[in-house]
């Protein structure tokens, strides 16, 4: 097992290099530091002495791979590839193009994205595959189409729309939680209980449907109708093999979701006004700071990587005839 943790892990180097070169073309190649200068200036006649100022407060002027002005390792570290690319392999992220420190803000705003999407993680995995395998033990049912019908419903409307609705029925009219806002230490739960509750409802229609695919699939397998001709009671059959053999496929599904735990909600984020790094992230693009995008875009290739291989050791926890590959 440890051995293969450490080859999947080897895996994921390559695969961080090529997201960083990627980066760094798209950011520094196709946008030069000319043309962020001019964008972050935001003026119709830019000067080439602001450009250059720009450019030499936030480390910009520098050459991009190679400084021929440098002597020895100097010429492949006074590089902007060095400077902006290379030390966030050491999660280095650096200042801001406004001057504040990206790693401190991300240690700050990671909790009220934790304060939110973990509860909605959570709770909400808990909820659709309840309600999932609800349907799926009255398949076929009146009770199965009807469950069927809401998720489409719920699939079809917008999740601006939750948003706005809770926003209005419970802030407004009733006034049991703010609007928007949010104070950390124990009175976080009144900020983030409105949200938390929007992202686990909206979520109901596509995940409750798809789980709800996941076990009817299993529930046709030749398995499932061995054990119940052998006289095995269908809630013993559901919840001892059936949900224990679909757990490879929502492990899938899952790994999806785990790096927005700490990237956090876009949207949630900033309908509410929370001070997480989802609305830390919009709040960088409208600013055009190109500091915070790379770091937030590295951060979560870093963790979209360590959910997958999360997810290949539960495989193996889960089913261990799966062969470690």
């Amino acid at each position: 097992m440890f051995a293969y943790i450490i080859r999947r892990a080897l895996y994921a180097i390559p695969i961080l290099i090529g997201v960083n070169l990627i980066t760094f073309f798209l950011f520094f190649v196709v946008n030069t530091p000319d043309d962020m200068a001019r964008m972050h200036l935001g003026m119709k006649r830019v000067t080439p002495e602001a450009i250059e100022k720009w450019k030499a407060e936030r480390g910009y002027d520098r050459p991009l791979l190679y400084n021929r002005d440098a002597e020895g390792v100097a010429q492949l570290t006074e590089t902007i590839f060095f400077d902006k690319s290379v030390r966030l392999f050491a999660f280095d992220f650096g200042a801001s193009d406004s001057g504040r420190d990206i790693g401190e803000d991300i240690s700050q705003r990671m909790w009220p994205s934790l304060a939110i999407a973990l509860p909605v993680f959570l709770i909400g995995l808990l909820v659709y595959i309840s309600f999932a395998m609800l349907l799926a033990f009255f398949r076929g049912t009146y009770l199965d189409i009807s469950g069927v019908v809401l998720c489409v419903v719920l699939m079809s409307i917008s999740g601006l729309f939750y948003i706005i609705a809770g926003q209005y029925v419970v802030s407004k009219l009733f006034h049991l939680v703010p609007v928007s806002g949010y104070e950390p230490g124990w009175l976080a739960w009144r900020f983030v209980l409105l949200p938390v509750a929007i992202g686990v409802f909206a979520g109901i229609g596509s995940s409750s449907r798809w789980y709800r695919t996941i076990f009817l699939e299993e529930i046709n397998r030749d398995y499932v109708r061995t054990a119940r001709a052998k006289g095995l009671p269908e809630l013993r059959l559901l919840f001892g093999h059936v949900l224990k053999n679909a757990m490879v496929p929502i492990l899938t599904g899952v790994v999806v979701v785990l790096p927005t735990l700490f990237m956090g909600n876009l949207i949630l984020e900033s309908f509410f006004g929370i001070p997480g790094l989802g609305s830390y992230t919009i709040e960088a693009i409208q600013n055009q700071d190109f500091a915070i995008v790379r770091a937030m875009v590295f951060l979560g290739s870093v963790l979209y990587i360590l959910g997958l291989l999360l997810t290949d050791i539960s495989y193996t926890m889960v089913d261990p005839r799966i062969r470690l590959t």
